[in-house]
C-alpha cells in the first residue's frame, strides 16, 4: 500500500467534482474547490474520521468493498478505479465483462499486414478476426460452426485440428493451451462462458481433464510455433502476442527469420493464399 501516493490521488479526484456532480446541494461558500471529505465519506457510507485519516496518509489497508464505494463516490473512471486499487495494494475488481468486439483500429491494422499471418484471439481462444495471411495458414474461422471457433476446442476435439502441427509438438502445445486458459478462468472466475468451456472440454477429452487436474499455470507470450501446412510444407515461425488494454484480446502475429526455408515458404503460402482468396 502506498499510503503518500493514495493520500494525494484521493485529495486530487475530491477537489475535481462539484456537489451538483453527485447531486448534493451547493450549500454555503466554499473556501476550497470540490467535495468536503465528509461528503465523500457519505457518499461512500463511511466514516468521515476513516476517510479523512486516508488522505492523511495514516489510514489502515481500506478493505476492497470500502475501495470500491470509494470509486463510485468519487466518479471514476476504469482506469482510476483500478489505479486506486493498485495504489491500496490490490487487485483491481474483475468485473468488467469480456467482449467479441474487435475495435476498428485493430481491424484496419491486421487488413495492412498483408505479408505476415495475424488474427485477433481472445483469452478464451475464440477466433475473433483474421487477415488473409491467417486464414491461408489456419484456414477461415468464420467458415466453421460458432463452437470451432475456438481454437483450444478444436484442438482437443478435432483430429483434423492436429495435423496442423507435428506429432512431436502436440504435447508441448496441449500442456501450453490449458495451462493458458487455467490461468485465464483464475483471473475470471465468473466468466460463465469460460467455466462452460472447461466443463464441455473436460467431459469431452480425457487427455483436457488430465491436463486440467495437472494445475499448470502460465500466460501464452512469445513463442515459436511449427506448422504442417498441406501446399507449402513445414514452416517454423516466430508468435507473437501483444496484448489490447484490457488483456481480453490478442493479436497474434506470426513471423519467419529472414533468409530461411520458412520464410520462402512463407512467401509462398502469401501467393497460394491470396490466388485462393481471389478464385473463392
Amino acid at each position: 500500500m502506498d499510503r503518500t501516493e493514495l493520500a494525494d490521488f484521493l485529495r486530487h479526484c475530491r477537489t475535481r467534482l462539484a456537489p451538483a456532480d453527485v447531486g448534493l446541494p451547493q450549500g454555503a461558500r466554499r473556501r476550497t474547490p470540490g467535495l468536503r471529505r465528509e461528503e465523500v465519506a457519505q457518499l461512500a457510507g463511511m466514516s468521515a474520521d476513516h476517510y479523512t485519516r486516508l488522505e492523511q496518509a495514516r489510514g489502515s489497508r481500506p478493505s476492497r468493498q470500502m475501495l470500491a464505494a470509494v470509486a463510485r463516490a468519487l466518479r471514476l473512471t476504469d482506469d482510476e478505479r483500478d489505479h486506486l486499487f493498485h495504489l491500496a495494494g490490490e487487485e483491481p475488481s474483475r468485473d468488467r465483462a469480456p467482449t467479441d468486439h474487435v475495435r476498428p483500429a485493430l481491424l484496419l491494422l491486421l487488413d495492412r499486414l498483408t505479408d505476415v499471418p495475424a488474427q485477433v484471439v481472445s483469452d478464451r481462444g475464440d477466433v475473433l478476426a483474421q487477415n488473409a495471411m491467417a486464414k491461408a495458414l489456419h484456414g477461415d474461422a468464420s467458415a466453421r460452426r460458432e463452437a470451432e471457433h475456438n481454437v483450444v476446442w478444436r484442438f482437443f476435439t478435432d483430429p483434423a485440428a492436429r495435423e496442423h502441427f507435428p506429432a512431436e509438438d502436440h504435447d508441448r502445445a496441449a500442456r501450453a493451451a490449458v495451462a493458458d486458459l487455467r490461468a485465464t478462468l483464475a483471473k475470471r472466475p465468473d466468466d460463465a462462458r469460460l467455466a462452460a468451456l472447461v466443463r464441455r472440454l473436460r467431459a469431452r477429452s480425457e487427455e483436457f481433464s488430465a491436463l486440467w487436474d495437472s494445475h499448470e499455470v502460465a500466460v501464452r507470450r512469445g513463442d515459436v510455433k511449427r506448422f504442417l501446412h498441406p501446399v507449402v510444407g513445414l514452416l517454423e515461425l516466430d508468435c507473437e502476442v501483444l496484448l489490447s488494454p484490457e488483456h481480453d484480446q490478442r493479436l497474434v502475429v506470426y513471423t519467419a527469420r529472414p533468409g530461411s526455408e520458412s520464410h520462402e515458404r512463407l512467401e509462398l503460402l502469401r501467393v497460394v493464399g491470396l490466388q485462393s482468396l481471389t478464385s473463392g
